[in-house]
């Protein structure tokens, strides 16, 4: 018969914890590092496309990084006011609805003070909208959390 290899955390030694949660960070660094790669490029598509200047890629990178961060603690206000506004409504066009319109105000308030704060990227309001209208597009079609 086969045995049954069932090693758990509590009894590696201390050489096979320390590979172990280094392969977990290793991971979860390129993860990371594959998203923000991702922004990363498609942001200086969408910024060549319409004729946004930056004064360096790595003034490009800062913005990306700090879209990132700061959009990831907006969303989270904004999901919650997202689940409360819509927790009694019916029809799935209503909701649809605002939801791209949730999507949309909380990328456009990242974008906007990003774009404020930095000096060396400097967005027109119509390249704001655009990117905030393709953003939440994008994030409602990639959504894997199907209501």
């Amino acid at each position: 018969m086969s045995e049954q290899n069932n090693d758990s955390f509590r009894d590696m030694n201390k050489k096979e914890k320390l590979i172990t949660v280094a392969a977990i960070a290793l991971l979860i660094f390129f993860v990371a590092g594959f998203v923000i790669g991702v922004f990363f490029f498609g942001l200086a598509g969408l910024f060549e496309l319409l004729g946004v200047r930056y004064h360096s890629i790595w003034s490009l990178l800062t913005f990306v990084v700090s879209f990132f961060v700061l959009g990831i603690i907006v969303d989270l206000f904004f999901k919650v006011f997202y689940k409360i506004t819509v927790r009694n409504m019916i029809g799935k066009v209503k909701i649809g609805f605002f939801r791209f319109t949730f999507d949309f105000l909380s990328n456009w308030l990242v974008l906007f003070t990003v774009d404020e704060f930095m000096k060396s990227i400097t967005l027109t309001f119509k390249s704001e909208v655009i990117i905030a209208l393709l953003l939440a597009l994008l994030e409602i079609v990639f959504d894997s959390d199907k209501e």
